[in-house]
């Protein structure tokens, strides 16, 4: 609210003196009152152009110092540095050429400006110039194109090689589910059309696949560092996507068919609780924590960090609701929390079971 007051205000304020402009130059007894731009007014806009280059310049210094901190961390994923790689070249090569393009834009506007005696030339072509300007975007674009493509196909390598673990992600409106393979590490068949709320079969795994009886659903999930996790993605009802923004991996969850991602961690939830970046970040949240919990506002709990999955489709009114924690640890303690987790077989059909054998008598 407070960010909206202050831009009513700038406004408010410009549109002022815009008006008090309009009034001094009313108030000249010996104004001019053409409507052709004359020298002077050239000259004027000239120099407008370089204050306005000036501005431009001066508020890209400012944001990148200013709000380089809101950046993520780096990566926590196997792929994620080549990936950060080709955006920071990206982003690079957009900065040296906006800032070459401008400067020559403004520059021009002014050195070109019109002038009483003085008649433009009237250039039709050049075919070198148009070859050059138009060659080296070309050569540009096309190596980056072919390094993205070569990315994402390194990126999107989804396979069984290195004993990968395997995850299905379940999106729904406004939550996730995880449901893990099991010891075969296959994944039982499910659909929608399968869901039983009586039965908690919330998934909608097939009962009768004898791939399902060992798969384990949580609703928090955990990942063993330094192994490869393949994950199968879902939609109960409307477009989702599985974003997890330290492990640089996002990918729709589609109704009706099944997508696929891949990535490695390579930071525990506690080593990367020691980045620095991420300790900076925790540092400052929780300082304007305590100052809300000192005004007995809400929301003013300290906050400790951890990964993330997001949705990143606005699926709904509570979208901004639908994540859940992600917890990286040793393959140890993995181990340790899945085995204390129950199957499929322990919990849905034992219970089917039970009640089948209780009608019975």
């Amino acid at each position: 609210m407070t960010t909206v007051l202050i831009l009513a205000v700038l406004v408010l304020v410009a549109i002022a003196i815009w008006q008090m402009t309009k009034i001094f130059e009313l108030s000249q007894l010996k104004a001019e009152t053409s409507q052709i731009a004359n020298d002077s007014d050239n000259k004027t806009n000239g120099y407008l152009l370089f204050a306005f280059l000036i501005f431009i310049y001066g508020i890209t210094i400012f944001s990148f110092w200013k709000y380089s901190k809101f950046l993520l961390p780096e990566a926590a994923s196997g792929h994620g540095e080549d990936y950060d790689y080709l955006m920071l070249i990206s982003f690079v090569i957009i900065f040296i050429v906006q800032t070459l393009t401008q400067a020559l834009l403004h520059y021009f506007g002014y050195k070109y400006r019109g002038e009483e005696g003085k008649k433009a030339l009237f250039y039709a072509d050049n075919d070198r110039l148009e070859f050059i300007w138009t060659i080296i975007p070309v050569i540009v674009l096309a190596g980056l194109i072919l390094w993205g493509l070569y990315t994402w196909t390194t990126i999107m390598d989804v396979n069984d090689e290195d004993d990968p673990i395997v995850v299905e992600l379940y999106a729904q409106q406004f939550n996730w589910t995880a449901r893990y393979a099991g010891e075969d590490n296959v994944l039982g068949d499910a659909n929608v059309r399968m869901i039983d709320i009586n039965k908690a079969n919330i998934l909608g795994l097939d009962e009768s696949d004898s791939y399902a009886a060992d798969d384990i659903v949580v609703k928090e999930l955990h990942l063993p560092v330094g192994r490869k996790v393949n994950f199968k993605m879902r939609s109960q009802d409307v477009l989702h996507s599985a974003y997890m923004p330290h492990f640089r991996a996002q990918m729709n969850c589609v109704p009706g068919m099944i997508t696929e991602f891949s990535f490695t961690p390579i930071y525990t939830t506690s080593e990367m609780r020691q980045n620095a970046d991420v300790r900076d970040k925790v540092k400052r949240t929780n300082e304007i924590r305590a100052e809300r919990a000192a005004n007995g506002e809400e929301n003013s709990d300290p906050w400790q960090f951890d990964y993330i999955l997001l949705c990143n489709k606005i699926c709904g009114k509570s979208h901004y609701n639908m994540q859940m924690k992600i917890i990286v640890e040793t393959q140890e303690e993995y181990d340790s929390w899945l085995a204390e987790q129950g199957t499929f077989a322990e919990t849905v059909l034992k219970q089917d079971s039970s009640e089948t054998a209780m009608n019975m008598q």
